[in-house]
């Protein structure tokens, strides 16, 4: 992926910054806008990554966002989203969060409790507004993704429980500020396994039956995201097989020719194009371990510490050595950071070519929960930004 061109960029710029390429995010843009038959609703998912050059990116490409903060919501309507087009989804809406998308007349909140039912009917009230809605629901289906990426068993925090949905219905009728649209699902992230797609399917067939049985025929239905990466070869797979992704919908997937679907996606469109791009300050030979200690930690990627998430960390500086004779062995080394964590480690037995004082380490596939989940702990410096526009 790196060029000597790239390398001789990245040696005149203080490290560590993230690194992204708005040429291949286009492209997966426009993958995706020539895999997804019309009828089906792109929203971005801003938690992913709300850097304000890729979102207006994004925004271009005629997607809308999904949000999960009254923030997010205030970036999208910055980036140029259309508010028709912002849908806003949490399990733990504020009241000072309902209130901006409220006055910012959003397409849909997606409640995912009774008790979040009766504040945003008395909140639109308040406003005398009417608030569209979609319920988020529970469905059962394990996503066969890390424990704390997975969102749609019973045992999650996340939605509404078919148990419940006749107390839902009754509460619906004496909400006169609530409009109920739509339903929608959510199982988890990082999904690359097809099968839980079609799982979902199958089941959202079985809840769309029960609401329509009782009179709710909705014009809605909103599957989420979740579609994964290939984190291992980020450049064999650099975009993802949207093609594959939506005929599991296309195949599976029982609606009325009234009900339109929507999609929540996210690492798969950023995840790819964004690279952390860092140098190494020491090495730090032992018996057992070697370690390679890099200006970058867990303050600028914290999701190997958080979910001990692989990425392909690349020596870019002897990668593209024109005389690869001059590569005289290749070593194990621990890729850790410099905070003052033993968690702060990006790789273990990392085979590298000898790595030296200087070097400089790409982290690989950090589009996505990179740059958005960086922090200033131990008082870091905010980590820098480099696009290919620049």
């Amino acid at each position: 992926m790196f060029t000597n061109q790239h390398i001789n960029l990245f040696n005149s710029i203080e490290t560590p910054f993230y690194y992204y390429d708005t040429a291949l995010l286009i492209e997966t843009l426009d993958a995706i806008k020539k895999a997804a038959p019309a009828e089906y609703h792109i929203h971005y998912a801003l938690k992913a990554n709300a850097n304000k050059t890729l979102l207006k990116i994004i925004k271009d490409a005629d997607l809308g966002a999904d949000c999960v903060s009254g923030n997010e919501i205030k970036r999208a309507v910055e980036c140029g989203f259309e508010n028709t087009k912002i849908v806003f989804a949490g399990v733990g809406k504020s009241d000072k969060e309902i209130n901006y998308a409220l006055d910012n007349d959003i397409f849909c909140f997606n409640v995912e409790s009774i008790h979040e039912l009766q504040i945003l009917n008395d909140l639109a009230g308040n406003k005398n507004k009417i608030a569209s809605i979609a319920l988020r629901i529970n469905p059962n289906v394990d996503a066969y993704t890390h424990k704390y990426i997975t969102t749609g068993l019973e045992e999650n925090k996340f939605g509404i429980n078919p148990y419940e949905f006749d107390l839902v219905l009754e509460e619906i009728k004496k909400c006169n500020h609530i409009k109920l649209i739509g339903l929608h699902f959510h199982i988890g992230s990082q999904i690359q396994d097809l099968t839980p797609f079609k799982n979902l399917c199958l089941r959202v067939n079985e809840i769309n039956k029960w609401f329509i049985s009782k009179g709710y025929l909705l014009p809605h239905i909103n599957l989420g995201g979740g579609l994964g990466v290939n984190y291992r070869e980020p450049d064999k797979a650099a975009i993802v097989n949207f093609n594959a992704y939506f005929d599991v919908f296309k195949n599976f997937l029982e609606l009325l020719p009234k009900q339109k679907i929507h999609f929540e996606l996210g690492r798969c469109i950023v995840a790819q194009c964004g690279s952390l791009i860092s140098r190494v300050l020491y090495i730090k030979n032992g018996i057992n371990t070697n370690f390679a200690i890099l200006d970058a930690g867990m303050t600028e990627l914290i999701r190997p510490a958080l979910y001990q998430a692989y990425h392909k960390i690349e020596n870019i500086t002897v990668n593209n050595l024109e005389n690869k004779e001059q590569i005289n062995q290749y070593l194990k080394y621990d890729i850790v950071g410099p905070i003052c964590e033993s968690s702060d480690c990006f790789g273990k037995a990392v085979n590298l070519p000898e790595t030296n004082r200087g070097d400089l380490i790409a982290i690989r596939s950090a589009g996505a929960y990179g740059e958005v989940m960086s922090s200033k702990y131990n008082l870091r410096d905010e980590v820098k930004i480099i696009t290919s526009a620049e």
